[in-house]
């Protein structure tokens, strides 16, 4: 392997072996470091060697080891060229995201009641392993969810209309029909409306420091204002669905996939039935996370209304913008001088579009889109907004969050759990574990990345532009 500094932000491997296009990975010399402590760039190559793939492999400033794709991995295919579409470049937890809720409180204002406030959300929101929603949707109900997304909770009581236009796709990705499992619908049926486990969180945070006035008074975000960040996925619902396609493409396409450097790049050509079915049981999922993380927000803005004593929309709990981490998308982009429709994955990537394009909602379109970055627990999380730089460079695309540096396992044997609480404490954050102190231990702030430097890196290289940046006052963990 070749690896060729191409600027202080970006590496580059060029085409070698089976490779059908260059590996281009942003990263400065700190986060390449650690980097190259797994298989990432060796994951990176082999994307590359996947067909119909356009221009090159893509790895975010985050990046670390996946299944078959590095997690902060980005690739674009051209159904014409053969392209194909592949599970494990777009993960397990299928629209894994986050969205931001912004309020018209104050840190200080906000900060006698922050311990009652987690308390009242933790018990509005089920969080943990295995962890049940409040309401158990029926499989005509569910079934509505699939097609209809973040629409359905709306619809259903679960927030306000103008919500919608604050989602990527406006929370509903079109469904045709979802081709999803009985165990995928088993699975999902209790769940929804829950935060789940492992690194998905709720805080509650304060803007810290402002870079980009303009950008934050269109986000409508303010220094010391109190928001809301919420991080989860699809569920079970969407790690069955992944699970039953991987197996589906590898009895259909095993001939051609035991070609590739890396069997996890199990993939099905977009133009077969299969790719086309997978698509559809994806953005049915991607449309569960959506209704999802709409009824956790509802079930915050009421937390707030019963410890403030006021209404939702007295205290100004705007859903800032939604974006999603883990997902493939149809989008027009240049490529060789000529706009191409292709299919992009973004694996543990944020979408970040600039300023003009029609996927944005108007209310940001001459800012460019949200970005919502978060850290890790005890660590700052950011507000950016997407760049025409980005879509040039990176498909329109920049880092999702810190990127792991230690396996779980390395975690439990360094850290307790009631250790990680006690010193958050410290740092005036606090901190309520739905899932025990093993969950905590494991998403410790010293397992992941440098979130500051892979923020900093996103906006040196163009792909993302500083606009805030927040910090946690109190914590809740799945």
């Amino acid at each position: 392997m070749k690896l060729t500094l191409v600027n202080d932000f970006s590496y580059m491997v060029e085409k070698e072996g089976k490779m059908n296009v260059p590996a281009v990975i942003f990263a400065s010399d700190i986060l390449m470091d650690k980097i190259k402590l797994d298989n990432t760039l060796r994951q990176a190559m082999n994307v590359a060697c996947l067909p119909g793939i356009q221009k090159h492999s893509l790895t975010m400033p985050d990046a670390h080891e996946g299944y078959g794709f590095p997690i902060g991995g980005v690739a674009a295919f051209d159904e014409k060229e053969g392209g194909v579409i592949s599970p494990g470049g777009i993960g397990y937890d299928i629209n894994c995201g986050v969205r931001l809720v912004s309020t018209n409180m104050t840190r200080d204002s906000a900060k006698s009641k922050i311990g009652e406030l987690l308390n009242l959300v933790q018990k509005n929101v089920p969080a943990g392993v295995g962890s049940s929603g409040k309401i158990r949707a029926t499989r005509e109900e569910l079934n509505e969810v699939l097609f209809r997304g973040a629409r359905w909770a709306v619809e259903h009581g679960y927030g306000w209309k103008e919500d919608l236009a604050r989602h990527e796709e406006n929370g509903e990705m079109k469904v045709e029909a979802h081709n999803i499992t009985p165990d995928a619908i088993k699975r999902g049926m209790p769940q929804l409306g829950s935060l789940g486990s492992g690194n998905h969180f709720l805080e509650l945070q304060y803007v810290e420091e402002i870079y980009d006035e303009a950008a934050a008074k269109a986000f409508g975000v303010s220094k010391n204002q109190l928001c809301v960040m919420i991080h989860c996925g699809s569920r079970g619902l969407g790690h069955q669905i992944c699970s039953d396609y991987l197996r589906e493409m590898e009895k259909s396409f095993g001939a051609d996939i035991s070609k590739l450097p890396d069997r996890e790049l199990i993939y099905a050509p977009l133009d077969s039935e299969i790719g086309k079915q997978y698509f559809s049981a994806m953005a049915a999922a991607a449309n569960f996370a959506w209704a999802n993380r709409q009824m956790i927000m509802h079930w915050v803005r009421e937390s707030f209304a019963g410890i403030i004593k006021s209404t939702p929309e007295d205290l100004e709990m705007k859903l800032v913008y939604d974006v999603a981490h883990n997902i493939a998308k149809f989008e027009e982009h240049e490529i060789d001088g000529k706009k191409k429709t292709v299919c992009v994955h973004r694996k543990g990537a944020t979408r970040s579009f600039g300023p003009g394009r029609v996927e944005i909602p108007s209310i940001y379109r001459k800012i460019g889109q949200p970005v919502i970055i978060p850290g890790s627990m005890g660590t700052s999380s950011y507000l950016l907004a997407g760049t025409n730089e980005a879509e040039r460079a990176t498909f329109g695309s920049t880092a999702h969050g810190a990127g792991r540096v230690m396996s779980r396992g390395d975690a439990l044997r360094k850290f307790r759990g009631e250790d990680v609480r006690d010193n958050l404490l410290k740092k005036n954050i606090q901190l309520r574990a739905s899932g025990g102190w093993k969950g905590i231990a494991e998403e410790a702030p010293e397992v992941y990345k440098d979130i500051d430097e892979v923020v900093r890196v996103s906006n040196a290289a163009g792909i993302g532009k500083l606009v805030a940046k927040l910090r946690p006052m109190g914590v809740i963990k799945g």
